[in-house]
C-alpha cells in the first residue's frame, strides 16, 4: 500500500510531459525541494489542476512511486495574485526562483530557506510601486545575499577575505574567489566597490528590512550592487554545477 504523503511548497516551476501530465518542482516544507507527477492534469475534466500553478503556495498530497513523486490532492493557499499582474513583480519572481532551483539541493527540508522564499514573494506581491523609494529590485538582493549565507556562502564583509585584518575606509575590492570584501594590499584585478556597497550588503545580511527599504540608493549603486551579486552568484553556480558533476562520475563508476 503506497504512503501518502501531505506538505504544503512553492511551486517554481513546470513542464509539459506526454500528452497531458505535467512534471512540478516545488519548495516543500518538510522535503525541500521535490519534482513532482500531475497525471492527466492537463485534461478538461482533472481535478488537481486548479490546486496547484506557477508562483504559487499549495497545499500538496503525494504519494512516492519509483520514479516520480505522483501528485493526488491539492489546494491553492496562496495565489500572489498581485505577482502575476504585473510584469515588474512577475520578472523579480522568476528570477529569486530561478536562482532557488539553481543553487537549493533537492530534498533538503530547509526552514529558513522556506521562511526567506516566503517573505519576498510577499514582500514582492505588496510592493506599492507609487510609495516605495525605490523599485521592487531590491527584494532580489535581499533574497540572494540572504539565500547565499543560508547555504553556506555568507560574504565576508567586516575583514579582509583574503588577509583576515580588518577593513579599514580605503580602496576596498570584491572577490567571488575568496568569498567577499578584500583590501588594496590583496587584490589583483578585482573589481573596485564603495563604502556605501558594503553598508548595504551589511544591511541585507542582518535582514534589516525596514532601513533596508528606506534607503535612497542611487543608480550607480545600485548598477554596483547588480554586478557584484551576478558576478558572486555566477561563481557559486559554477561551485555548485562542478560538484553535482563530480557526483554524477562517482556514481557513474559505481555502476
Amino acid at each position: 500500500m503506497a504512503l501518502h504523503y501531505r506538505t504544503s511548497g512553492f511551486v517554481l516551476k513546470k513542464n509539459d510531459i506526454g500528452e497531458a501530465d505535467r512534471v512540478f518542482i516545488v519548495f516543500t516544507l518538510d522535503f525541500g525541494k521535490i519534482k513532482i507527477l500531475g497525471r492527466a492534469i492537463r485534461k478538461i475534466a482533472s481535478k488537481l489542476k486548479g490546486g496547484i500553478d506557477i508562483i504559487s503556495l499549495s497545499g500538496i498530497e503525494f504519494i512516492q512511486g519509483k520514479t516520480y513523486k505522483t501528485l493526488t490532492d491539492s489546494v491553492i493557499l496562496e495565489r500572489f495574485g498581485n505577482i502575476k499582474k504585473d510584469l515588474v513583480k512577475l520578472e523579480i519572481s522568476q528570477k529569486i526562483i530561478e536562482s532557488l532551483d539553481n543553487l537549493a539541493g533537492n530534498e533538503q527540508k530547509d526552514e529558513k530557506l522556506w521562511d526567506l522564499l516566503g517573505e519576498v514573494l510577499n514582500k514582492i506581491n505588496n510592493w506599492n510601486l507609487q510609495a516605495q523609494k525605490q523599485g521592487p529590485q531590491i527584494i532580489y538582493y535581499y533574497f540572494l545575499w540572504n539565500f547565499f549565507s543560508i547555504i553556506g556562502y555568507e560574504p565576508e564583509l567586516y575583514k579582509c577575505a583574503s588577509c583576515q585584518k580588518k577593513l579599514k575606509e580605503e580602496a576596498l575590492y570584491f572577490s567571488a574567489e575568496d568569498g567577499g570584501i578584500i583590501c588594496s594590499r590583496c587584490a589583483k584585478d578585482k573589481k573596485r566597490i564603495n563604502v556605501g556597497i558594503i553598508k548595504i550588503l551589511r544591511i541585507i545580511l542582518k535582514k534589516d528590512w525596514q532601513l533596508l527599504s528606506r534607503l535612497k540608493i542611487q543608480p550607480a549603486s545600485m548598477e554596483m550592487l547588480e554586478e557584484i551579486s551576478e558576478h558572486y552568484y555566477s561563481h557559486l553556480l559554477s561551485i555548485h554545477f562542478s560538484v553535482e558533476n563530480m557526483a554524477k562520475i562517482r556514481n557513474e563508476n559505481k555502476k
